[in-house]
């Protein structure tokens, strides 16, 4: 199993359980505290966004041009950005931080 660690918009820390392919977004929205993830994974909304920790950013493959489009029109844009819907877990990814981003 994987273990995530996620600060929610209110600064509650939480942990889950993930398994090797699970989309970080579908995790989250599952969550009363989770993210509304409202197009369902498209990279259409960024409704999903998140603060990866720093030391986590490489462990994901770098942002394609449509995630990358979207996360920069967002007020709280930040180099750690993320769309969790465009990130798929891995065995590496155990003990991963992440911060939900404020709603836009």
């Amino acid at each position: 199993m994987i273990t995530i660690k996620i600060t929610d918009y209110d600064g509650q820390q939480h942990e889950l359980e993930a398994k090797q392919g699970d989309v970080l977004m579908e995790l989250l929205r599952e969550q009363d505290w989770g993210v509304a993830a409202l197009c369902g994974g498209m990279c259409s909304c960024a409704t999903c966004h998140v603060f990866i920790d720093e030391d986590w950013l490489d462990s994901f493959p770098p942002k394609e041009s449509d995630e990358e489009e979207l996360l920069e029109i967002l007020d709280h844009f930040q180099p750690n950005s993320r769309l969790s819907c465009q990130l798929s877990l891995q065995t590496v990814h155990h003990g991963l931080q992440l911060i939900l981003a404020p709603e836009e």
